[in-house]
């Protein structure tokens, strides 16, 4: 019997020294990343960005998941869209925060220098589609204009995506604005994946509402995700028949949850595009030192192709329902 309890003891001593090991080998690998690198997500390896450039730049479509209002992540896409013109290519700036309805007025304002501002966000309705300050996203925009970079609209316009979240799919489908958009005969694939994820994150972050409420909401996201692919698939294809091999990548500009896992916009331009489109997903996420713990979440999940780390920003890190 003394034999045995010694034996458990030499076992439970080598198993406190391999978790040891094991907690230190993984601070180790958490502490060796700082602000501004990107991580290959499949490697875990840094890699640099004159090199990461170069991959960026020969792919059809580059999804960038920002933190809603981070500055930083702003001056990380214009960090993009510069190394992409000096590499010779023309992008086009894909992004969330417009709908539709103001595809005409972004037109309009990257293209005549006289346009005012004011009326700007009145004609690209502003407040109606995304609201708050302008101004955290005036850079791209200003950047865009001053480069001849165009700008896509990506969002299905506000007011669809409200009647899909108060009535449902099947209630709002034969909308008439749905038929003037484009959407009532548009293909809406639900992924298994894709629904386990967002219904999971829906839960969290809103608790305590009833199943229906959620399968609503749930209904909204897949269709939104779903009319922002299709706006990115219409474009490859318009820029396939331009014949000019330098005119892109897009860049698509929205927040991280749009991206991750590929699920939510990446997969379903791929289906659109029948799977002839290069493209890669690059999830920016506020760098916490002291937190190696979320890094090491973001890695071992497989959020996106790389994890870009940058400072955290002005409103702190964003709340992640996980």
């Amino acid at each position: 019997m003394i034999v045995h309890v010694a034996l458990v003891k030499v076992v439970v001593l080598a198993f406190l020294i391999l978790i040891s090991h094991s907690s230190a080998a993984e601070e180790q690998s958490s502490l060796r990343f700082d602000v501004w690198q990107v991580v290959d997500v499949k490697s875990g390896q840094t890699i640099a960005f004159e090199q990461w450039m170069t991959v960026l730049s020969a792919q059809d479509v580059i999804y960038l998941g920002e933190e809603h209002r981070n500055q930083w992540h702003i001056e990380a896409a214009l960090e993009i869209l510069r190394a992409i013109l000096g590499n010779g290519r023309h992008p086009i700036l894909a992004m969330e925060m417009f709908g539709w309805d103001g595809q005409a007025a972004l037109n309009h304002y990257g293209t005549n220098s006289e346009s005012a501002h004011d009326r700007f966000l009145k004609d690209v309705h502003w407040d109606q589609n995304w609201g708050g300050a302008f101004e955290d996203y005036e850079p791209l925009v200003t950047f865009a204009r001053s480069h001849q970079v165009p700008v896509l609209a990506l969002n299905p316009p506000r007011p669809l995506v409200r009647k899909i979240a108060t009535q449902g799919w099947k209630n709002a489908i034969d909308d008439s604005e749905m038929v003037t958009w484009g959407m009532k005969d548009e293909p809406i694939v639900e992924d298994p994946a894709y629904r386990e994820v967002i219904l999971r994150q829906l839960q969290l972050c809103h608790g305590g509402l009833p199943q229906d409420a959620y399968e609503r909401m749930y209904e909204a996201s897949m269709f939104r995700d779903e009319g922002m692919a299709k706006t990115i698939a219409e474009s490859l294809r318009a820029a396939s028949g331009h014949g000019a091999s330098t005119l892109g990548p897009i860049v698509s500009y929205t927040g991280g949850g749009h991206i991750q896992y590929q699920l939510p916009i990446p997969n379903r331009v791929l289906r659109k595009r029948a799977g002839e489109v290069t493209q890669k997903t690059v999830y920016m996420t506020s760098f916490q030192p002291d937190h190696p713990e979320e890094l090491q979440e973001l890695l071992r999940d497989g959020i996106a192709d790389y994890v870009w780390l940058t400072p955290v920003g002005a409103h702190g890190p964003a709340k992640r329902c996980r």
